[in-house]
């Protein structure tokens, strides 16, 4: 019966091994992500975001819908940078939780336009595999103060 304990101890001391080394590099490498948003920092971000990323943008404005690529997901940040007349920014990361590999961010946005000022808090799921974000899905805080910010 100890061999049987032991062996039981093994697996699941190698199981805990294995997911805490998945939750830091999950937590590494999103860390590094927005790291890189705040800092605006392309270069790096493109080496983070998979380039077959699924981006779960949410609302009904020009930029809600899902984006099959990281190609889409530069297209929809330089649309909103563009509309927002290069003023939006990631103004705080307000918590980082982690669970295998997924990340939920709590991130406060500010942008502003003509007549309009975007100050909103956003819930980020990302999902990281082999060290590059595979999947994003943004939950607004205030989907219809956005929709109304970022227009059709």
């Amino acid at each position: 019966m100890p061999a049987v304990v032991a062996l039981y101890h093994q697996t699941i001391n190698k199981s805990l091994k294995k997911k805490i080394i998945m939750e830091n590099q999950t937590l590494a490498v999103v860390k590094a992500f927005v790291t890189a948003v705040q800092q605006v920092d392309l270069e790096k971000l493109g080496a983070l975001l998979h380039p077959a990323i699924t981006w779960d943008q949410p609302g009904s404005n020009r930029f809600s819908g899902v984006k099959n690529s990281s190609g889409e997901v530069f297209q929809m940040v330089g649309g909103m940078f563009e509309v927002s007349a290069n003023t939006m920014k990631l103004s705080d990361v307000k918590s980082i939780t982690v669970n295998g590999d997924q990340a939920a961010v709590v991130l406060r946005w500010q942008a502003s336009r003509d007549g309009a000022t975007l100050d909103t808090d956003n819930v980020d799921v990302y999902t990281v595999k082999d060290g590059q974000i595979v999947a994003a899905k943004v939950y607004a805080a205030d989907t219809a103060h956005e929709d109304l910010f970022w227009g059709n």
